[in-house]
């Protein structure tokens, strides 16, 4: 078959006294927002040309159907599919969901307390019949549970429409409100709901109540974010007594308060934004309670009375190089988590002697532990916990604080089987080129040998301050059974190691970032997990930057890479202030636009414009017509300048999706095949 080309039109960008060749930029549409809601605006040319990749891939992996089928098979096979999820108490009912085994989505369910009868108030599959894409924002029962608001997204562009029903009888008793963020804040007292609406470069920068029985257009504004760089959501706090508004962008937040008593809803301010200054409030036992890296550079608490705003005082103290996380309230408990060398830890205090004490789960050590409520009344001492780790599926028991008793409620089931005995996990140091030591997360089979002759799955992302924690997945064990070692890497640009690992990934410190990841690379070569030609690279969105930069780097110790939603037309997207998150990010990753040092650094390691004229490893490349996060034409331009420049015969494969958004298609069958399709194209080129 005939690899498919994309036609070159000449063109060239200046920028800072720099000048350079972009013969693929003619992919990238004006009017690039509007495809998100309307695919046949799309360029006829461009649709033609990912058709062509479409079938290319197809035909390229026509050898591995009888694998995927495999693969599904596996993956499914590990997953109850008739399962339900541990019941939560409200005040009049108890609330769960549900999964059936002939089911793509989710039901929600309730009973009222102390019946036996169970009523189905929202049921995914139903709502998604004859959709080509689902996703719900937000499904919210009002406070006195007899409305739901819910929001759907149908394309995957992340457009959520809202729509409000009575649950009694399913009608829809409100106009539905379009091009929102889709998350829905009930008012305490029922009569009104808040949210988010986009504005035209899809952003939530204005927050509207809206008055149940009244038309859209007269919607309240409580209130708008005037600068471009921040978006803002709404929510309630922990005693019922205030909304909260956040405006933030990736380092800065600022919080406003309303009172539920306040008919006027006029939001006033805790604290003034301050840049790099990250806060966020909640309210519990006449105290307002604040998270922040004020003064503190891995986050602190502090707490001031309802009275007394400006009054602080510091409840949990800064620890260097550990993350202090927020607090979750009972009567008589506060319980809050913490993160250090990219391990979290769960403790416990008793509010009267304010004595602290860390809740240890298990024996484990490399684990993600978590805890929830189980009622909405604050008034006891049991409460949630659980953990999982790369080789433990998770498992929740009920806690008591006071007595200590735990007790298993649910354990996630295997139902095909899991010995979890057959399985190492190890947490392993490289030092980076700085010295730097970058946490590793290892897991492979018992009969692994580390002799340098098995593959290695080498995944990352380091951006944002998002940390990778060591947990579950029962879809890596299809390709951990069939030798190959799963390794996470916990790089900078995340927040593993604090505040200062995410300082050190971002800005003019980006490419720490990639060489953290081609250390852990080299590291795992020279001590015998791996060699040469046999690691497989594996990241999405700014994980794709991480590959792009990566590959170009170290192409000849890479067997191949699985690039989803790739972000590597970075410097292109940087510099258009007009897409949904550039603006958002530029204290992430700067302002090649308007800062030439910026320009410089971004310019220096951009996927894009850095491919050349080499051997590339194998290559998959998967994206999404409809992803308003990642632009189909970054992962398009970038496999097009690739096609054009590599001199091997690697495979080059790209696969998008034209009923999709950023996280794939919707629904579980479908989310299934698209992990097969990955790991059949690991396993070919790794000859498994």
């Amino acid at each position: 078959m005939k690899i498919p080309q994309l036609r070159k039109q000449e063109e060239r960008k200046t920028c800072h006294g720099y000048v350079w060749e972009d013969n693929y930029s003619w992919v990238h549409q004006p009017n690039c927002l509007e495809i998100l809601q309307d695919k046949n605006k799309l360029n006829p040319e461009v649709k033609k040309y990912l058709e062509e990749e479409n079938l290319f891939t197809e035909k390229n992996m026509e050898d591995t159907k009888s694998l995927q089928k495999d693969l599904f098979k596996e993956i499914e096979g590990r997953i109850k599919l008739e399962d339900e999820s541990l019941k939560f108490k409200d005040k009049s009912y108890e609330y769960w969901t549900k999964t059936t085994k002939e089911g793509n989505y989710t039901k929600y369910l309730r009973k009222k307390i102390d019946s036996t009868e169970i009523e189905t108030y929202w049921d995914g599959d139903v709502e998604a019949k004859g959709k080509k894409f689902f996703s719900t924002g937000d499904v919210a029962v009002s406070n006195n549970d007899e409305l739901l608001g819910y929001s759907i997204d149908d394309k995957g562009s992340e457009y959520f429409t809202i729509y409000i029903r009575k649950i009694s009888d399913k009608k829809i008793i409100e106009e539905p409100i379009v091009e929102t963020a889709g998350g829905i804040t009930w008012a305490y007292d029922d009569l009104s709901f808040f949210y988010s609406k986009l504005d035209n470069l899809h952003r939530p920068r204005k927050i509207y109540q809206h008055k149940l029985g009244t038309p859209v257009k007269d919607d309240k504004l409580i209130y708008e974010e005037k600068d471009e760089r921040f978006t803002c959501g709404i929510g309630t706090s922990s005693d019922e007594k205030y909304y909260f508004i956040s405006s933030s962008e990736h380092t800065t937040s600022e919080v406003y308060y309303i009172s539920k008593d306040d008919n006027n809803l006029e939001p006033k301010i805790f604290i003034k934004r301050e840049q790099g200054v990250q806060y966020s409030i909640n309210s519990w036992k006449d105290f307002f309670w604040m998270n922040t890296n004020k003064d503190a550079e891995d986050f602190k608490v502090s707490r001031c009375p309802h009275k007394d705003v400006n009054n602080w005082e510091d409840f949990i103290p800064a620890k260097e190089g550990t993350l202090i996380g927020g607090l979750t309230f009972l009567n008589d408990w506060i319980v809050r988590s913490e993160v250090s060398d990219a391990l979290a830890k769960i403790y416990v205090r008793n509010i009267k002697t304010n004595k602290e004490e860390e809740l240890k789960i298990t024996e484990e050590k490399v684990i993600s532990p978590g805890i929830s409520l189980k009622q909405k009344n604050k008034d006891t001492d049991v409460i949630r916990i659980g953990y999982e780790s790369p080789k433990t599926p998770s498992r929740t028991f009920e806690y008591n604080i006071k007595t200590k008793e735990k007790k298993l409620v649910k354990e996630q089931i295997i139902p095909s089987g899991h010995i979890r005995d057959n399985y190492i996990v190890e947490r392993l140091n490289c030092e980076s080129h700085d010295g730097r030591q970058i946490p590793m997360t290892i897991t492979y089979h018992k009969k692994t040998k580390l002799d340098g002759n098995a593959h290695v799955l080498l995944y990352g992302y380091g951006s944002y301050g998002m940390s990778m924690g060591p947990s579950f997945s029962s879809t890596r064990l299809s390709l951990i059974n069939r030798n190959i070692i799963w390794v996470t890497c916990h790089i900078r640009g995340g927040m593993e190691r604090g505040m200062r690992w995410w300082k050190e990934g971002k800005m003019l410190n980006k490419k720490n970032t990639f060489s953290d990841f081609i250390s852990c690379a080299k590291f795992l070569i020279e001590k015998k997990y791996t060699s040469k030609k046999k690691i497989i690279a594996f990241g999405g969105s700014a994980g794709g930057l991480l590959l792009g930069s990566t590959i170009n780097q170290i192409p000849d110790l890479l067997l191949g890479a699985i690039m989803a939603v790739p972000f590597v037309d970075n410097l292109t997207t940087n510099m258009d202030h007009s897409l949904p998150l550039t603006k958002g990010e530029l204290l992430e990753f700067g302002d090649a636009k308007n800062n030439k040092e910026h320009f410089k650094y971004i310019r220096s390691y951009a996927p894009y414009d850095n491919l050349e004229k080499k051997d590339y490893p194998h290559i998959l490349i998967t994206t999404s017509l409809s992803d308003s996060r990642v632009l189909f034409d970054e992962p398009t331009k970038y496999c097009a300048k690739l096609r054009e420049l590599k001199t091997d015969n690697n495979l080059l494969l790209l696969k998008c999706e034209m009923d999709a958004g950023h996280g794939g298609k919707s629904g579980r069958t479908a989310a299934i095949e698209e992990i097969a399709f990955d790991y059949a194209f690991a396993l070919k080129i790794a000859g498994t």
